[in-house]
């Protein structure tokens, strides 16, 4: 296998699963209506990428709040705000499918491996990680009520209660069950954290095996619900793809930006620029189809920020390597 397809196989699947759903979506509509389904992956998913989550590191980072608390407020209150002009230029269902990007916790994967990729702090990317996911229950129903009242018939309570049973008590389980809360043989306990260091990267392969089926059904109730013609919906990618890649811009600079300002260390300016603009698939995708948007947004979003912090940590990583590399030649 080349390694431009093991290096991006994720993201060619990405393409593919959504292909197939939105060609086939009238041929497979049974299975995306099963809403016992998508919620049991939702739960499962949530669960494997916290059981993945160290408890030391978020204690650490809990000592020295501040650039915590920044990648926290980035990530809930500035990307939302940034993406409200959109609904100047985008239709109903884009800028529905951005804001419910924008409102969704930060990664549980990528915010924290692009950090330490970076030689950032991902202890602040743990927390912020951990934080807006907590808050989601709350954060998100209720700016999708603000937001889209008018376009979509949100359940405000129904939400909260659905995001608390399939993405909180998920997250809270595997820490109860890795800082060993559960007894009796088995992997629980400390058993179960070791077990989830070793295998961390085929948890969070099955993960990601997830959020594609999850992209399955998002592209067939995307496409069975969607008043866009097919020349309307390719019209409208550039556009969506112009304000996604600024919005997760603006907050990454935002981040970086006014963490060096308050005199925060190099590694958690990182921290707080990656994690306070990253946004989770998989929630995303959830409250999409429950909202009845566009999941191409939040499909869109997740691509774009993949990319562009792939070639913003190189970046980094060669103008820190580059100093270094002087001061070895000199010292010759």
């Amino acid at each position: 296998m080349p390694a431009w397809i093991r290096s991006n196989w994720f993201l060619l699947a990405l393409a593919v699963s959504y292909a197939i759903g939105h060609f086939g979506a009238f041929a497979m509509q049974a299975v995306a209506d099963q809403v016992w389904l998508r919620s049991a992956l939702v739960f499962a998913v949530m669960w494997a990428m916290g059981v993945t989550l160290k408890p030391d590191a978020i204690r650490r980072s809990l000592k020295q709040p501040t650039a915590s608390v920044l990648a926290v407020m980035t990530n809930m209150f500035l990307v939302p705000m940034l993406c409200f002009p959109t609904q100047l230029f985008l239709s109903d269902p884009m800028f529905g499918g951005l804001m419910v990007a924008s409102l969704v916790p930060c990664t549980l994967a990528s915010a924290s491996v692009w950090t330490r990729k970076a030689e950032g702090d991902d202890s602040v990317s743990m927390v912020a990680t951990t934080v807006t996911n907590l808050a989601c229950v709350v954060v998100v129903p209720v700016g999708v009520w603000i937001a889209l009242a008018v376009d979509a018939e949100v359940p405000l309570l129904a939400q909260m209660k659905k995001l608390a049973l399939f993405v909180v008590l998920p997250m809270v389980l595997a820490q109860v069950m890795r800082r060993g809360g559960l007894t009796g043989s088995g992997l629980t306990g400390r058993g179960l954290g070791e077990w989830a260091d070793r295998n961390k990267k085929r948890i969070s392969t099955a993960a990601q095996l997830g959020i594609l089926v999850m992209v399955f059904f998002g592209a067939i109730k995307g496409r069975i619900f969607s008043e866009q013609s097919e020349e309307a919906l390719l019209g409208s990618l550039p556009l969506v793809a112009i304000a996604a890649l600024a919005v997760h811009l603006i907050a990454l600079g935002f981040g970086v930006g006014s963490a060096k300002l308050m005199g925060l260390p190099r590694d958690q300016q990182i921290a707080v620029g990656i994690s306070g603009s990253q946004k989770t698939l998989m929630v995303g995708l959830q409250i999409a189809i429950d909202c009845g948007v566009s999941v191409l947004p939040m499909l869109i979003y997740h691509v774009l920020q993949l990319f562009a912090d792939t070639l913003i940590v190189e970046r980094w990583r060669n103008r820190k390597r580059r100093p270094e590399a002087e001061s070895d030649a000199n010292s010759v």
